[in-house]
């Protein structure tokens, strides 16, 4: 399998290391998108190799590198010091936390000018805990989530670790939201209008961080994702 693993012209994923979380083997993906001036857009980065680095070169020049929540981070140092001429995105508040990172912008909801018109993004906002930026990218009609959408393949847990998942609602193609996070989100109108943005997109493909990537039908896997927020 090659490390960058296409998607759909100009757009590759790539699967990173477990990352541990709460004694659970969280799995990292980034996504990799050029743009059409060469440069390379590079969401929620992985551990940076050798290798990666190599391949990432010869797809094009690394020139952003986006935080999509504050929980998203742990290598965004190495592919600073690696690329230091690189924009890079924060999340809301990350800035806070890292202040060891040199930050260009910290994202909100107006459109980014280098890559206007390519990508689309909106903050889904209401929960007092935490933002998520969300991503689209129209010329493949795919759609970034990161911890907000997470379906884990049954078969990648066992024992406690697969009934705790369960439990939390994040295992299998009924996939979703933390349950402990849906409870941070007290402003639901806020929510169900970032939700509205996002399926105004109707993506044909839905990313996840963490889990099996939906392929087709993204919009209803979205929908049915926040089948708990139209409660």
């Amino acid at each position: 399998m090659p490390l960058l693993q296409p998607l759909a012209p100009d757009i590759w994923l790539a699967d990173g290391p477990s990352v541990p979380f709460l004694g659970v083997p969280f799995p990292t993906r980034m996504a990799v998108v050029r743009l059409r001036n060469g440069d390379l857009w590079i969401w929620s980065p992985i551990a940076l190799t050798t290798e990666l680095r190599w391949t990432l070169n010869e797809h094009g020049r690394v020139r952003h590198l986006v935080s999509p929540n504050k929980l998203h981070h742990l290598a965004l140092g190495d592919w600073q010091r690696e690329w230091p001429e690189a924009h890079l995105y924060a999340s809301p508040g990350l800035p806070k936390r890292r202040t060891d990172l040199r930050f260009d912008v910290e994202l909100g909801d107006d459109p980014v000018p280098a890559w206007s018109g390519e990508i689309d993004h909106v903050v889904f906002r209401g929960s007092f805990a935490m933002d998520e930026v969300v991503f689209f990218h129209p010329a493949s009609s795919t759609i970034l989530f990161t911890d907000l959408i997470q379906k884990f393949d049954p078969t990648s847990l066992k024992g406690w670790r697969l009934a705790f998942m369960r439990l939390d609602g994040l295992v299998g193609p009924r996939g979703s939201t933390p349950r402990e996070w849906r409870l941070s989100f007290w402003n639901r109108g806020a929510a169900r209008q970032s939700l509205a943005t996002v399926l105004s997109w109707k993506p044909e493909r839905l990313v996840i961080a963490h889990g099996v990537c939906v392929l087709e039908n993204g919009t209803e896997a979205v929908r049915q994702s926040f089948r708990w927020l139209r409660a």
